[in-house]
């Protein structure tokens, strides 16, 4: 009996693979996330995936709030007790099983906080390491990096302080300073305001008679009993009859503690008082009326001291090369990176060679044109999430899950080839790469693809392939058939009615750009990403009584808000509720008097688990419907309240068009929501469940009642599947139709085929465009390709 040789059983397992490299899927089993239905996926890794499907389809449910929400929750978990305390609490997914994953980096559209101080600078390492090289290398020298920071003040002090040594207690005079770079008169923020006491009050009416007109100072509330029952000035005298000293105290005074009503308080006077209440917020965060206020009352100019740069005297002399701290930051980030590259320094070596590849990165992921002064909150959506991207890009961790949110918006075909280029290379170092996407460009380099659907919200929620991109073009998928989709020029344009004349435009980048804008067409401003659109659009066309303006910021609504309270449809549904009833409108307001009791018309109960995730439990008594039960008695059409908030908006639109339940007022916001592609909202959905696009088109449909004749679209392609693109289309013809004149801020060629005619800026971003290099008719752009604009939209149509 002869026994097999040893070598053949170890060289079979050496040739085996290794038990440690057989985890190569993520599983998602059971995944039920908002409308997802038991998805069940098998993800490879170390590819890159692709996820699609129409808006709604569920997409963001499973990539986001499932796979990545997953990973974060047990990264958090590996944390002490104590520190995960101090961390956000994640809640479970709804999911049965979530295999093999792996640490997941979220790059996605959220834009970067808007506080006045945040620029691009500050939320890279740029600015930190721009500190560091000035605190070295400049002359004169002023100080460690802090001195180059427009974030720190310049503080001194000195006193008496006490110190235990050698079992005594003993005094020292001790004396500190902080150099700081902030300018001390903008306090780093550039600019300074100007308020209007004029619109703070009226000066010939007393306190008593109602002089204050600041919003939330009414008489009888706290706001406004502080100033009548200070006892520094009478209340019943006309503010133009205070003395110095009265107004003083009145307008200006210093904190001071002081007994009010019989209530300790802290009086302070009224300027700085808004100042700190008021004007400390971004802009955009404010509520529309304190909004309208802060318009109305301040003015912001340029700082005079630092000329807007934030930075101290003493920062902008220190120099390196005749160069500040200031100037660099205001260069094009492209320069900059030239001029660092320059600095022959080996004591900082480096440093410079840190420096550099951040800078450089910037530019190869399209965003050279930028400067590091910029501040963060004037960024795009697709700007933020391509700044996100550069602290990775040098990154190098390996076998990571990169989780990207569309990262082509607001990029131009042209931008979209270097998009997919660092999307490969990350992919290439051995991560997981996965895309949430619909611009065929970027799906066609999926190494997989998972389609979502067949349709949105309810009608969605399902996998409706998985597979190649081969696989998915003979599919049949509603994704598969509209892959190939091509617009086709128009054979003949619409004739304008007028023209809209702007002249000598110089906003950001632009050369002093003369242009007449079609009226009563449809007009597409195109050009590659920080060509000089949106400063030539929104810069020359304010928006006024005539003008609509539908731009990217994002929609701020709680979870208590829903498309129904947010287009103000609510309103004449309720109205209509209390006049079938005989009762008061407010009974059906979840957020007023109509509201469960028990979960104050949440209709969840939140209990917080300190570092354990809270949980949200259905509200026993109303059952999750909101309202208290006496509510849910009162009927119109048959349906009560609860009811009317669980249709989607088709068949609310069907149910108030007609009948026992017709409101017209209702009835046409309906239509208006239905027209912008979102008739599968259901009218009582959360607004934080929407995804970007759908926030955007929400917000479109709001303004489509408005009574301006020109509206201004910002990339409304935003977030829309292939298939809904023909539907906005159809949309922005009706509007034309019905005398309106459309411009639209736009990259998709499909939009360009259709224009009636084209605006082009370039040729390249930054101080290589703010140039008008193209006018005309898409026909005639097509056929001149003399822009990267016209090559791109000749290969897009075929010809």
């Amino acid at each position: 009996m002869t026994t097999p040789p040893m070598t053949d059983a170890a060289d079979a397992a050496a040739s085996a693979p290794h038990l440690a490299d057989s985890h190569d899927l993520i599983r998602v089993h059971g995944a039920r996330e908002n409308n997802l239905k038991d998805v069940s996926v098998e993800i490879p890794k170390r590819r890159l995936t692709v996820f699609t499907g129409v808006s709604g389809s569920g997409k963001s449910s499973l990539v986001f709030d499932t796979v990545a929400a997953e990973s974060q929750r047990l990264i958090n978990e590996t944390y002490s007790a104590f520190v995960q305390g101090f961390m956000p609490t994640l809640a479970r997914p709804d999911v049965d099983v979530l295999d093999g994953l792996t640490t997941a980096i979220i790059v996605d559209q959220q834009r970067m906080g808007a506080d006045p101080r945040s620029t691009v600078g500050t939320a890279t390492d740029a600015n930190a390491m721009l500190r560091i090289l000035f605190s070295r290398l400049g002359e004169p020298h002023i100080g460690s990096p802090k001195a180059y920071s427009f974030n720190v003040a310049s503080i001194s002090g000195a006193g008496a302080v006490t110190v235990q040594r050698a079992g005594q207690t003993v005094k020292e005079r001790r004396e500190f300073s902080i150099t700081g770079g902030m300018c001390p008169r903008c306090e780093g923020r550039g600019s300074v305001t100007d308020i209007d006491l004029t619109q703070l009050f009226d000066e010939s009416k007393s306190l008593s008679e109602g002089a204050l007109t600041v919003p939330g100072y009414k008489a009888g509330g706290w706001n406004h009993r502080l100033y009548t029952e200070s006892g520094l000035y009478d209340p019943d005298t006309p503010i133009r009859a205070f003395t110095k000293r009265q107004l003083q105290d009145f307008l200006y005074r210093e904190p001071t503690r002081m007994k009010i009503a019989g209530i300790n308080m802290t009086y302070e006077g009224l300027v700085p008082r808004i100042q700190k209440s008021m004007l400390a917020k971004d802009r955009e965060a404010m509520q529309p009326h304190i909004r309208e206020f802060v318009d109305r009352a301040v003015t912001f100019t340029t700082c005079p001291d630092c000329a807007g740069t934030r930075l101290s005297e003493a920062a902008r002399s220190s120099k390196i090369g005749g160069i500040s701290i200031a100037d660099a930051c205001a260069m094009q980030i492209s320069d900059l990176a030239e001029w660092v590259r320059g600095l022959a320094e080996p004591s900082v070596g480096p440093l410079l060679t840190a420096l550099g590849d951040t800078l450089d990165s910037f530019v190869e992921i399209g965003l050279g044109y930028l400067s590091l002064d910029r501040s963060a909150g004037t960024l795009s959506g697709g700007e933020a999430q391509r700044v996100k991207m550069i602290r990775h890009l040098g990154s190098s961790l390996t076998d990571v899950t990169y989780v990207f949110d569309e990262p082509t918006i607001g990029l131009h075909p042209h931008d979209i080839r270097r998009m997919n280029d660092l999307l490969l290379r990350l992919r290439d170092k051995g991560n997981t790469v996965l895309v949430v996407e619909h611009k065929p460009e970027a799906i066609a380099i999926a190494d997989h693809v998972v389609d979502l659907g067949p349709g949105a919200g309810t009608a969605g929620g399902t996998v409706c392939f998985e597979g190649t991109v081969e696989q998915l073009r003979a599919s049949g998928t509603l994704t598969g058939r509209h892959l190939d989709d091509r617009a086709r020029l128009k054979e003949t344009v619409r004739k304008p009615a007028g023209a809209l004349e702007i002249r000598g435009a110089s906003t950001h980048n632009l050369r002093d750009v003369d242009v007449d804008i079609p009226l009563g067409v449809l007009t597409v401003v195109t050009g590659v990403a920080g060509s000089g659109k949106s400063s030539l659009v929104h810069g020359s066309i304010p928006a006024g009584e005539n003008v609509v303006s539908v731009d990217q910021s994002p929609i701020r609504g709680s979870r208590r808000s829903n498309p129904a309270t947010y287009t103000g449809l609510l309103e004449p549904i309720r109205k209509a509720f209390a006049k079938a009833n005989g009762v008061k409108p407010a009974l059906f307001s979840a957020n007023s008097e109509g509201a469960c009791p028990n979960c104050n018309g949440a209709g969840v109960v939140y209990t917080d688990l300190a570092m354990m995730a809270g949980v949200a439990t259905t509200c026993e008594e109303c059952e999750g419907k909101r309202f208290e039960a006496s509510v849910l008695e009162y009927h119109l059409g048959g349906r009560d309240i609860s009811e009317v908030l669980a249709m989607s908006v088709t068949e609310a639109g069907e149910f108030f068009g007609a009948g026992e339940a017709r409101t017209p007022a209702a009835h046409r916001i309906l239509t208006h929501v239905a027209d912008v592609g979102l008739g599968y909202l259901t009218l009582g959905q959360p607004l934080t469940t929407l995804s970007g696009g759908e926030r955007q088109r929400l917000k479109l449909a709001t303004h489509m009642s408005d009574k301006g004749g020109i509206y201004v679209l910002d990339e409304p392609t935003t977030g829309l599947h292939l298939a809904d693109v023909e539907q906005l289309l159809g949309l922005l013809d009706r509007l034309v139709e019905a005398g309106k004149s459309v411009i639209v801020i736009e990259h998709h060629q499909a939009v360009m085929a259709h224009a009636d005619w084209i605006i082009d800026l370039g040729p390249g971003a930054g101080h290589d465009g703010g140039r008008v290099v193209f006018e005309g008719t898409p026909a005639d752009l097509v056929a001149a390709r003399s822009t990267l604009t016209g090559e791109h939209l000749a290969d897009y149509v075929g010809t």
